[in-house]
């Protein structure tokens, strides 16, 4: 006898993921759809593998400072950026995703009026972040999706990950800003976010940049 359990009923504890196989595509869709909007896990599908991941609560701030850095040095810059955070994005058939985080800064005049994500009419994010560690079928997603710069925090560091072709190749330079040492700066500031708050960081870091 087969016993069906609802997605609903699964409870992950923080920090922890499931996997599930040999998932179509349409299996995935209804999943979402019984999964809802209102939840603290993350997804991430490719070719038929679905992964649920519930992050642990020390692993959800690092993310949200390092969006505070991005948008303020983009704010001093003075380039356009737009904030799509965890937005579900997909790639009918072979892909689904959702970042930590995630911004459109080189294509952000592109994304204007948008209010559902629909890549066959607007470009994937410019460049997205995960904290903590990322799984082969989260970065097998991002090369399904095209999006050409993903930052991974981990461990109290960063790493930069390229697109190139088809996979992505580690990088000390951040294309988005090609100038500054990110793989340094961010985690000294996000360590002096937490040690002594995330505006007073802020506010020092607009004097720097």
């Amino acid at each position: 006898m087969t016993v069906t359990i609802p997605i609903q009923a699964i409870e992950l504890a923080p920090g922890s993921h499931i996997a599930i196989h040999n998932l179509s595509w349409d299996d995935f869709e209804g999943l979402l759809a019984d999964l809802g909007e209102k939840r603290h896990t993350r997804i991430a599908y490719y070719r038929g593998t679905l992964e649920i991941m519930s992050p642990l609560a020390l692993h959800e701030r690092p993310h949200r400072i390092i969006a505070y850095i991005i948008t303020t040095i983009l704010e001093i810059q003075g380039r356009n950026w737009e904030d799509f955070g965890s937005t579900t994005f997909k790639r009918p058939d072979i892909a689904g995703i959702e970042p930590d985080t995630c911004f459109y800064i080189q294509n952000a005049h592109q994304v204007k009026g948008c209010t559902q994500m629909d890549l066959n009419i607007y470009p994937p994010p410019d460049l997205s972040i995960e904290s903590d560690v990322t799984s082969k079928t989260t970065l097998d997603a991002y090369t399904a999706l095209g999006v050409p710069e993903v930052w991974i925090y981990s461990n109290s560091a960063l790493k930069i990950y390229i697109l190139q072709s088809d996979r992505y190749l580690e990088s000390a330079v951040s294309p988005t800003f090609p100038n500054l040492p990110i793989t340094e700066i961010i985690p000294h500031l996000v360590q002096k976010a937490i040690d002594e708050g995330t505006s007073q960081m802020l506010q020092q870091l607009k004097t720097l940049v």
